[in-house]
């Protein structure tokens, strides 16, 4: 599988947004900005929010949506790898953003839900009706780790109502190519869940215990980040760890795991003439990887 560098020195990138003019947009957390990767690998910072912004993606009205989890990771290098740690002690939650591509200007769309904030806001997506989906992962400290939740909200501010509670560190988000199931990871469970909906931003009531409904599980240890759906289905999870990139498919048990250089590999996305590029964030060593995929990924509601 033929893998090129599209850029480096980046701190710690994540939420890649691949572009109409061929570049990448993605965050950087660990410097609380908003970067631009053009095809030659030249950077351009879009906007500085502060804070950690982690997923983005293009919104209805063309704007950039990101998720902040306000700083709540503090970050360590060891063995030449930049590795994300507990909150630090000053963290007082995340929020829901807007950002102006052109000139850089961001709007707080929401920081809290029934009352209660928004803790870390983690990955999003957006449905073909204009609301989006987004984790809140939780945070963790020395002591503790917080529920995470799984949320639903519309770009224009007006909403947003709590679907799922109680998660264990819920990271990437996405939705299968008809819309009708929003796909969940788990970081330290190292699980795939998935919500069928009955509605836009309405999940259906799941029977058992769980909250959602099992898909599968990394065979081994290993932690799941964010996530990307492909043309076929294929839910793409990306894996730290064993570094990769781990391929359900859902209603069967195939699994595939696709090993990268970096053991924290935390998201994906697609572009390119037949989304057959995938553009991938290894943020130990702070790179945007480009990759060619053997399947095309499915084509997002919105770009820009």
């Amino acid at each position: 599988m033929a893998m090129r560098e599209v850029a480096a020195g980046l701190k710690f990138p994540e939420g890649p947004v691949a572009m109409d003019d061929g570049s990448i947009i993605l965050v950087e957390i660990a410097a609380g900005r908003v970067t631009r990767v053009k095809p030659d690998g030249k950077t351009q910072t879009i906007a500085r929010p502060g804070g950690g912004p982690n997923g983005a993606a293009i919104g209805p009205d063309g704007a950039l949506y990101v998720c902040n989890n306000g700083g709540s990771f503090t970050y360590t290098k060891r063995q030449g790898l930049m590795i994300p740690g507990h909150a630090p002690a000053d963290h007082k939650g995340g929020r829901i953003e807007r950002i102006d591509i052109a000139s850089g200007k961001v709007e707080v769309l929401y920081d809290s839900c029934d009352g209660e904030r928004l803790m870390g806001p983690n990955d999003i997506v957006f449905d073909r009706h204009g609301g989006f989906w987004f984790t809140d992962y939780g945070i963790r400290t020395a002591k503790y780790t917080t529920h995470g939740a799984l949320h639903y909200a519309k770009a224009d501010g007006s909403k947003i109502t709590r679907a799922l509670r109680e998660l264990v560190t819920p990271n990437g988000v996405g939705l299968s190519p008809d819309g009708n199931t929003v796909y969940y990871a788990e970081t330290f469970t190292g699980r795939l869940w998935f919500l069928p909906l009955e509605k836009p931003g309405k999940g259906r009531r799941v029977e058992g215990f769980t909250p959602g409904v099992f898909v599968g599980a990394f065979p081994g240890i290993a932690y799941f980040d964010s996530l990307g759906v492909q043309a076929d289905g294929g839910v793409c999870i990306a894996t730290i760890l064993a570094g990769g990139i781990t391929t359900f498919w859902p209603g069967t048990k195939r699994v595939k795991h696709t090993p990268l250089p970096d053991p924290l590999i935390t998201n994906i996305c697609w572009g390119g003439k037949n989304m057959k590029t995938a553009y991938i964030t290894a943020s130990g060593t702070g790179k945007l990887l480009a990759v060619e995929w053997p399947k095309a990924g499915l084509r997002l509601n919105y770009n820009a």
